[in-house]
């Protein structure tokens, strides 16, 4: 199986993980930490690796009763029933799993699609495809010719985290900054990518930055902040992100009046901001 290399004119240098000209300003306690230098490297209690997270994060479900209608159309071009036919091929809902067939989808989308422009109505398809495919390669496909390749995944979620401004895709590659994992750790800009996703609702970002934050992880300690995006994290958290509860309990028990009181002003204010 080749590898896929997005074709596009527009290339984005993937050497490092810098947020490139498309970031965004992320709030000001995020803005104010990471510079300041930063606390010891230290693991994640808890919070499981990229490689061993659930199976492809899907935009689309899809419905057994449509497959026939559903591959006619993804053989015909059809971006969305591509996306969805190559989630359930991917999470074996409704078909067998197949993750080549799956990954030969979301190589599609990507090969024909990556110069699309990020503000039409199919961008986040396209994003998503690129981030499925980048969780195939943190892994590899055991019954293809597909080696786990975190380099290959950093430059896929690279690509959908500045030229798209996926969240998603800032949230991966942000863990791949934090983690080290086929490159060298760059904690200040994960934090970066960790605020511009956590600000766009992604959950696993906002668990991870508040994290950070409340406990001072490679970033100086501000509690109240940490304790914000915790709380935000559970609100969204689904059934298989019991980390997320596990570190906002544990937040929250070790947390002391002022810091929980700080963070509901946090909170408050943070929801009123995103209410217009």
């Amino acid at each position: 199986m080749s590898q896929v290399r997005p074709k596009t004119r527009r290339q984005y240098r993937t050497s490092a993980c810098g947020p490139g000209h498309r970031a965004v300003r992320i709030g000001i306690w995020i803005v104010s930490f990471v510079w300041f230098g930063l606390a010891p490297a230290a693991a994640l209690e808890n919070v499981p690796s990229l490689a061993s997270a659930a199976p492809i994060d899907c935009i689309h479900s899809g419905r057994t009763a449509l497959l026939p209608m559903l591959r006619r159309a993804a053989e015909g071009g059809d971006i969305l029933a591509q996306s969805t036919l190559g989630c359930m091929y991917a999470r074996g809902q409704g078909v067998p799993r197949r993750d080549a067939m799956a990954f030969a989808l979301f190589r599609r989308i990507a090969d024909e699609h990556a110069d699309d422009a990020p503000d039409l109505p199919g961008a986040r398809i396209v994003a998503n495809a690129f981030v499925a495919l980048g969780q195939f390669y943190l892994r590899g496909i055991d019954d293809a010719d597909l080696k786990a390749d975190p380099g290959r995944a950093r430059d896929l979620f690279a690509y959908a985290a500045a030229y798209f401004g996926d969240p998603d895709a800032q949230y991966y590659l942000a863990r791949l900054c934090l983690d080290g994992d086929g490159m060298a750790r760059e904690p200040v800009l994960a934090a970066r990518w960790l605020g511009l996703a956590a600000n766009k609702g992604q959950h696993r970002a906002q668990a991870v930055l508040g994290f950070l934050l409340f406990k001072g992880r490679e970033v100086p300690r501000q509690a109240a902040p940490g304790l914000m995006w915790l709380t935000l994290a559970r609100d969204a958290a689904g059934p298989d992100d019991t980390w997320i509860s596990d570190a906002y309990d544990a937040a929250f028990s070790e947390a002391n009046e002022a810091d929980r009181a700080a963070a509901l002003r946090l909170l408050e204010r943070h929801l009123r901001e995103r209410a217009f």
